[in-house]
């Protein structure tokens, strides 16, 4: 976005602290925020820059054993939530399963209940997917993603700002300008090529 490495000061903030009412400790936030009408409602949000997919991760073991990208197949599997995120939803009203899912308070209380064989699956959005079945796990899969066109609110991520910001438009603009020069495609085809082995959910 055109900032060199000295004009940025990096601070940490946990993903559910930056999404509450109230002062920030950043002009700029990205965690791969779902921009959604409730959220908006305390925060700003850019315009959105990615439109991810919901993915399906799993382990080797709960593929050997038959588990498929179908929804029918995922209806039988132990989900894991978190809870502040647009997994939950998607969970229970697309996929509806048999069992009530687990729910957590981050992606790493899903990622060690899955180690512990205590769920089979979550649904994370597909660039998270990727990492946390790579890198995150020793056994992970990505077994199928959802298609994004056909999700009537699609989740789309956008940068976040405190409720009022004055960078918002600026940020909108820069945005604008990335995907008007093909940027942000390179970059998406650049991070995100890995994911073009990943099957449609049926």
């Amino acid at each position: 976005m055109g900032f060199g490495a000295d004009q940025v000061t990096w601070v940490r903030t946990s993903f559910d602290e930056a999404i509450q009412p109230g002062a920030k400790n950043f002009d700029l936030n990205m965690q791969q925020y779902s921009i959604t009408e409730e959220r908006d409602k305390v925060v700003d949000f850019s315009a959105p820059y990615y439109t991810a997919p919901q993915a399906v991760m799993t382990t080797a073991p709960v593929v050997e054993g038959g588990a498929e990208p179908t929804l029918e197949s995922l209806k039988g599997l132990k989900w894991g939530v978190v809870a502040s995120t647009t997994a939950l939803p998607v969970v229970m009203e697309q996929i509806a399963p048999d069992a009530s899912p687990l729910v957590y308070d981050d992606n790493a209380n899903v990622t060690a209940a899955m180690k512990a064989g205590q769920i089979d699956a979550a649904l994370f959005d597909l660039p998270t997917a990727l990492f946390t079945a790579a890198v995150l796990m020793e056994n992970g899969v990505v077994l199928g993603q959802f298609d994004p066109s056909a999700a009537e609110n699609p989740d789309q991520f956008g940068m976040l700002m405190p409720e009022g910001s004055e960078l918002k438009a600026c940020v909108d603009e820069a945005l604008s300008a990335m995907t008007e020069s093909g940027k942000l495609g390179e970059i998406e085809a650049q991070w995100l090529q890995e994911a073009t082995g990943v099957p449609l959910i049926k």
